[in-house]
């Protein structure tokens, strides 16, 4: 898929004084052309293994010198800002640059591994294109739904999943969404670590844990700045989902993402965690699930084979195939599987009243109405938009499945 790059990298001198110069900027030049969303560099006892990750798959493009006269990874923490006599602990920054679309961002992580120090690159380029939700092609329901709760005064709004699924881009799309959409005169901060992309007319703050402006505190002190809604990067601990609770339950509308296998599990992570069964049910006005699914190319090809179907409930299917327009994977671009909490309904919120296990919450959920996400990644493989296997690779096999119980 990237042999193009691999001949590149394997063509320039590594003891050439602008090696590491040349190979960052090949690098971040064609991760950003092919939307590579992650650019890992892992030292190895041979060289420099860089892989690129596009649409939730890691690619590998080789293994490469790490420069005798000049070093990749070094050449990377100085474009970060990053210390480089420094390799012994993590680090983190961002470099900056320009193209013809414009400026963009890159964050940089270093980790001190066994070989020398292992480089992540997170490439922000992505975000700019989600300007409202509407750009995001959820479902038309929970479109409509999270449309509605965006226009409330006050209640949390928690968008989970694991790492990887594309919450920060939905809560991003949500900040636009409030800005352009006539509510500009309402107070709106964010609390981020890091802030991935600078929104006009919203007050954003970047955390820093080494000066005592963690999550925790900051929701606790932004609460004295007027605000009138808040957005929290990450829920990551009690005391901040206790916080972003709170701020619901005073007057606030809050924003937020939380790790979480489903929707109903996110519920039940949060009464795990010690937070008050009233609380939720009283501050928790929408809990969206997604996951992010590879989207099929044009040279798929039809079955009706049960076998290829997974045990998934289809009675047909695509598979990929590959091509050049794909880059032999057989799959181009993303798309998002979906799920929203009914938390209208009585009989789910006295579940969750009565801090009921996860196969409860979910039951409950999907007979008030709630279209789960293997139903929704079902139609989708129906319809020729993924395919089964990238179904099981997301979602996998053990998993409440249709409104089945674990």
């Amino acid at each position: 898929m990237f042999d193009a790059l691999t001949h590149v990298l394997a063509a320039l001198d590594p003891a050439g004084d602008d090696y590491a110069a040349q190979f960052v900027h090949a690098l971040v030049e064609v991760g950003r052309a092919s939307d590579a969303s992650d650019i890992h560099l892992q030292p190895t006892a041979d060289g420099l293994q860089v892989r690129l990750r596009v649409d939730g798959v890691l690619h590998s493009v080789g293994q490469f010198s790490p420069g005798t006269s000049t070093n990749v990874v070094t050449r990377i923490k100085v474009l970060a800002g990053l210390l480089t006599y420094r390799t012994e602990t993590p680090q983190e920054g961002r470099m900056q640059g320009a193209d013809g679309a414009g400026n963009f961002e890159v964050r940089v992580s270093t980790f001190p591994t066994l070989h020398g120090e292992r480089a992540v690159l997170r490439l922000f380029g992505g975000l700019e294109r989600f300007r409202d939700i509407s750009s995001l092609s959820l479902p038309a329901d929970v479109t409509a739904e999270l449309s509605a709760q965006l226009d409330e005064t006050s209640g949390a709004i928690l968008i989970v999943g694991p790492a990887g699924s594309g919450k920060t881009t939905t809560l991003y799309a949500c900040l636009h969404e409030l800005v352009h959409r006539g509510h500009s005169l309402r107070s709106i901060v964010t609390l981020e670590d890091p802030i991935e992309i600078a929104i006009p007319g919203v007050s954003q703050s970047q955390l820093s844990a080494h000066q005592d402006f963690d999550l925790a505190t900051a929701v606790r002190s932004v609460l004295r700045q007027d605000p009138e809604v808040i957005m929290v990067g990450e829920i990551r601990d009690a005391a901040t989902a206790a916080a972003v609770l709170q701020a619901a339950l005073t007057g606030q509308l809050v924003l937020s993402s939380f790790h979480a296998g489903s929707a109903a599990s996110a519920v039940r992570r949060l009464l795990d965690m010690g937070l008050e069964a009233y609380s939720l049910r009283s501050g928790l006005s929408a809990v969206l699930f997604q996951r992010l699914v590879r989207k099929l190319c044009q040279c798929s090809e039809e079955t009706r084979q049960s076998a290829d179907f997974l045990e998934l409930p289809v009675q047909r299917a695509w598979l990929p195939r590959g091509c050049k327009l794909c880059g032999g994977t057989g799959y181009r671009g993303r798309m998002v599987l979906v799920e929203i909490l009914p938390l209208h309904d009585k009989d789910l919120c006295d579940a969750i009243l009565a801090c009921s296990a996860l196969a409860e919450i979910e039951h409950r959920a999907i007979a008030a109405g709630m279209v789960d996400r293997m139903t929704r990644a079902s139609a989708a493989v129906e319809t020729g938009q993924t395919s089964p296997a990238e179904v099981r690779r997301v979602l996998g096999y053990g998993r409440l499945e249709l409104g089945g119980r674990e």
